[in-house]
């Protein structure tokens, strides 16, 4: 009879442990200043904001545990970027309680979305090949980091890229471990781990009873909510689907709305289906074993739920570490996946042109309506996998 790996935490790959540490570091270093910045823009003080952080960590470990174990398969939640960069502009002159009162209201949207099935439908129609070359497009970034930051840290991404590329030769298995050893001593060697204004403390998460106003709700509500599901949740899913996991999609959007409206009040405005962060994950770095990789998450789960304990340390946290490590371990971590994307999206001879638009619209950043580049690359892709095969008929 198989044992349950989780019953002996000894036999939990060190791989898996790593990538669920990566994916949740990415993750917090990717956005927590944008989140910083948009509970200011609403008048939250230093303790607030830290309690949104606490409440946010709990809130992406909690559900990432729950999904992960539940179905077996990597599934990884995450705050919206895309919507937390929207609210940074948009909150300016808005109370905290009207802001509340935004969350509730698009979360609330959300969960009709799931539970009325619409977006699972729109899921299903999307291709494979512009899925896997929006994703592309999304990873491009990443991979491109693992490079452009060598020029102006030369010690620190060189010596990490030299570990990766040696042990990618002799030991493939060990190669990111090898990278993260080499550039966090590289970082301590050049002094480049901040350590002034380092603090740990706890942050409680604060209620704010909320205040809905028409205006606040049309102009920002209905954008947050119309971002989130274009910018964030679809590329969790294409992510999922990228990899080779089938999951229910209406199930999902219904359980992380619910959870993001409950929780609205204590600052979470929202937890969506991961996308780079769950790539982390999803990738055979993580677990050579396709059904095994679901550790990885589950260890990204609890790395969110301690994130979450900290929540008021994590940006003194990270401005004691230096971005260009992180954005290097970042993009070796994602280029199986990046490269896996490519080849799915090409492979096609007929969908090609589709997907080569669709990667590099994504991969541009363009934002149009204040939508982000990944709906549009899909829109576009979309709209040239329809019409591209009526110039080839005779």
């Amino acid at each position: 009879m198989p044992v349950d790996t989780l019953s002996h935490p000894a036999r939990l790959p060190f791989s898996s442990v790593l990538a669920g540490f990566v994916a949740v570091l990415v993750g917090y270093a990717s956005s927590a200043a944008i989140i910083w910045q948009a509970a200011s823009a609403a008048g939250a003080t230093a303790d607030q904001i830290g309690g949104w952080l606490t409440a946010l960590g709990l809130a992406m470990g909690i559900s990432t545990l729950a999904l992960s174990v539940w179905y077996r398969m990597p599934v990884l939640t995450a705050w919206s970027t895309p919507g937390a960069a929207l609210l940074a502009t948009s909150l300016q002159g808005v109370s905290l309680n009207e802001a509340v009162g935004v969350f509730i209201f698009a979360n609330g949207l959300i969960v009709l979305c799931g539970l009325s099935g619409l977006f699972a439908r729109l899921m299903k129609i999307i291709p494979s090949a512009l899925s896997a070359a929006m994703l592309a497009g999304i990873l491009l970034r990443f991979g491109l980091q693992a490079f452009s930051n060598i020029e102006a840290h030369f010690l620190l991404c060189g010596s990490m890229l030299l570990a990766w590329l040696i042990c990618k030769t002799l030991v493939p298995r060990y190669a990111i471990i090898a990278a993260l050893i080499v550039g966090a001593l590289a970082a301590v060697i050049h002094g480049d781990v901040v350590t002034n204004n380092l603090h740990f403390t706890v942050a409680t998460p604060q209620y704010t009873a909320p205040e809905f106003h028409w205006s606040s709700l049309v102009s920002i509500g209905i954008p947050f909510f119309l971002v989130t599901m274009a910018s964030q949740n679809a590329p969790g899913f294409v992510t999922l689907q990228a990899a080779g996991y089938s999951l229910p999609v209406s199930p999902l959007i219904a359980f992380t709305g619910a959870l993001a409206l409950l929780l609205s009040p204590f600052g979470v405005f929202s937890i969506c289906i991961a996308a780079i962060s769950a790539a982390i994950c999803q990738s055979p770095d993580a677990h050579p074993l396709r059904e095994k990789r679901w550790l990885a998450a589950v260890c990204a789960g609890v790395f969110y739920l301690l994130a979450g304990l900290f929540g008021g340390s994590i940006t003194s946290l990270l401005a004691a570490l230096p971005m260009s490590g992180i954005q290097t371990l970042a993009g070796l971590v994602l280029l199986s996946t990046l490269s896996g994307s490519l080849h799915q999206a090409l492979t096609s001879e007929h969908v090609r042109d589709a997907a080569v638009v669709t990667f590099l619209v994504t991969a541009s950043g363009v934002t149009l309506l204040g939508i982000g580049s990944a709906f549009w690359g899909l829109a576009i892709g979309g709209a040239s996998y329809a019409i591209l095969p009526l110039a080839r008929r005779p």
